[in-house]
């Protein structure tokens, strides 16, 4: 049982899926209550779970669990962490996980793309692909800024384009 690879059929046999949780279906350890929701949320912000000493992040069992294999990369949907619920998992590339990212702290417009250029004194809009910055213009109006801005980012991301 040591170092057991996680199976689609092993995790419909350990857990039970509900509303984006995991509940223990089997005792596989003296401190398992079956029944009660597995996992605790981690410092990083989102749910983890111990099993057979390893560490899993509970997205990916949920995930593996309705699919069938671990996606090298997961991106919540709508960006929250914590929402685990298989229509807000999906399979992303680096690239495309990014692209869904939030709205950093130290923003200063208020729009990802937008920065304030003060060799031009306007507001400049510019959005990344695949490692490809995409210039999107110099504006004098912060309004139009952000709508070119989420109009380039929707056009490159497509779905995974996220605009606060």
């Amino acid at each position: 049982m040591a170092n057991e690879i996680l199976t689609q059929e092993k995790l419909i046999e350990i857990f039970e899926y509900k509303d984006g949780h995991l509940y223990w279906k089997k005792k596989i350890a003296k401190n398992i209550i079956v029944g009660s929701k597995a996992g605790w949320i981690s410092g990083a912000g989102n749910y983890d779970l111990m099993y057979q000493n390893k560490t899993y992040k509970v997205h990916r069992l949920i995930f593996a669990l309705h699919h069938g294999y671990f996606p090298k990369i997961i991106d919540h949907i709508d960006g929250n962490p914590l929402n685990n619920k298989i229509n807000n998992l999906r399979e992303a590339t680096h690239s495309q996980n990014l692209q869904n990212s939030k709205l950093r702290k130290d923003n200063k417009s208020g729009e990802k793309g937008v920065i304030w250029d003060k060799k031009y004194k306007k507001w400049r809009v510019s959005c990344v692909l695949n490692k490809k910055q995409y210039h999107g213009g110099y504006y004098k109006n912060l309004t139009e800024a952000i709508e070119s801005v989420r109009k380039l980012r929707t056009q490159l991301h497509e779905e995974f384009a996220r605009n606060r």
